[in-house]
């Protein structure tokens, strides 16, 4: 399996996907379209035009380009909208296919299981390559962060995290999003003294200070230095001024509102 991240939008990552086996490509997410058709045409040339779009929520700057890049790559590429079953409705493009959790989709020789993670949104849904070691999250989970819940609830995000940390610590984590400077001074000020974290956070600012991308990240790095994804930590809890022992949902949730304060 091959990997072509690109930058669209204002701070939006795309991703591209090959089979090394068939030749075979598909999108995950489709922000704009000039953004997809030059990374195509000028950073991967050699590739084959795409044949599926992996949706993974409703968003605009995730599923606003599906219906234009069928005209783009119309004649060398009859492009296949595959979307989350619970974002009927919300998604304004034609979709060709509606999954839910548990389904299987194909690139190729390549296999993903969907599995659902509301939160950010109440239908979004993430694409796992777990015989491949990589999941493509969109805006559940970010680099040293999470997505906002524009619509669903700190327990049923914190439920959709956990999914994510169920994986291999090795399972690269592609995230659609370059907040991950900002994300580790938020979690710096609620976990402060968390080794691993002050390291990668030096890490985060020369990588940036180089014009670099943080993207992806692994689960295991995540599960180490992320506060979403520690709410079972005594100093995270302290750091969101909750008792000790107390439900991770209502951690998790104590930690979203104090992002979203910061």
């Amino acid at each position: 399996m091959e990997v072509h991240r690109f930058n669209a939008l204002r701070d939006n990552y795309g991703f591209a996907i090959r089979c090394a086996e068939t030749g075979e490509t598909a999108i995950v997410d489709a922000p704009s379209v000039a953004d997809v058709v030059r990374a195509f045409k000028s950073e991967i040339p050699t590739w084959r035009a795409p044949s599926t779009i992996l949706v993974t929520h409703w968003h605009d700057d995730h599923a606003g380009g599906c219906d234009g890049l069928r005209d783009a790559f119309g004649s060398v590429s009859d492009i296949k909208v595959i979307a989350p079953k619970r974002e009927m409705g919300k998604i304004s493009a034609r979709v060709d296919r509606w999954v839910s959790d548990g389904d299987v989709v194909s690139v190729g020789d390549l296999r993903a299981t969907v599995l659902e993670t509301p939160g950010h949104t109440l239908g979004h849904a993430i694409y796992h390559f777990a015989d491949d070691g990589h999941v493509f999250v969109g805006d559940t989970l970010f680099a040293l962060g999470c997505g906002r819940l524009f619509e669903g609830t700190p327990e049923q995000m914190w439920s959709s995290v956990s999914k994510i940390l169920a994986m291999s610590d090795e399972t690269k984590v592609w995230c659609a999003h370059e907040y991950t400077q900002a994300n580790a001074k938020f979690a710096l000020s609620v976990d402060p003294e968390n080794a691993a974290l002050v390291a990668r956070a030096k890490e985060i600012a020369a990588q940036r200070e180089r014009g670099e991308s943080t993207i992806p990240t692994t689960v295991g790095d995540e599960r180490r230095t992320n506060p979403f994804c520690r709410p079972d930590s005594e100093d995270v809890q302290r750091g969101v001024n909750m008792l000790r022992g107390a439900n991770l949902a209502s951690v998790f949730g104590a930690i979203r509102a104090a992002k979203d304060k910061f």
